[in-house]
């Protein structure tokens, strides 16, 4: 699957459930001091999620191009080093503005990965963070518990810096096999 068959099944996927397709915003952020690039798919939502503005929508779908080279979400130490960090990178996302929450969330996350993406199911493993019961109890109407695995803050709470949006988070890995890494599962893989 090529990145132009990923970026329209994700949009037209998240279409069909009823959220607005947002085009990708500018790389340099308008009205936001705090950031020099455009680092992540909510960046253009962030004045929605602090209450500041409104938008004529409750849902969106976005692929949001993006570069990572300073500030809290730098991966620019990481490039070349590891097979999953780059700089620039096109962030899908589905945001809803208090319309719905985890529980459609994360069945819309599974249901785009296997049925859109077509992801072996056994092969999905799912990280939540630590103290999130809630998304444990609810990955687990899809996948068996020994494959979601709770991180602290570092890996499984997001945050925009020391201030601003912020929320527990659940990340989905699909494990390609040993071929790609030795660990005996994603819990130790530090690649």
């Amino acid at each position: 699957m090529i990145s132009k068959q990923i970026r329209r099944g994700f949009l037209n996927y998240f279409k069909t459930n009823s959220h607005t397709v947002v085009p990708s915003s500018s790389l340099l952020p308008h009205n936001d001091p705090t950031l020099l690039f455009t680092n992540a798919g909510m960046n253009q939502f962030k004045d929605v999620f602090l209450g500041k503005s409104k938008r004529s929508y409750k849902r969106a779908a976005t692929t949001q191009k993006c570069i990572r080279a300073g500030g809290k979400h730098n991966d620019l130490e990481n490039v070349g080093f590891t097979s999953r960090h780059l700089t620039f990178f096109e962030m899908i996302g589905n945001f809803s503005f208090g319309d719905y929450f985890k529980k459609e969330a994360i069945a819309y996350a599974y249901d785009v990965s296997t049925n859109v993406f077509g992801f072996d199911p056994h092969k999905i493993w799912v990280s939540v963070y630590k103290d999130d019961d809630e998304a444990f109890s609810l990955w687990e109407k899809y996948l068996p518990s020994n494959r979601i695995v709770r991180f602290g803050e570092a890996e499984n709470f997001w945050s925009m810096g020391e201030t601003g949006p912020c929320g527990p988070c659940s990340e989905l890995l699909y494990d390609r096999g040993e071929k790609y890494s030795d660990a005996k599962s994603p819990i130790y893989d530090t690649t």
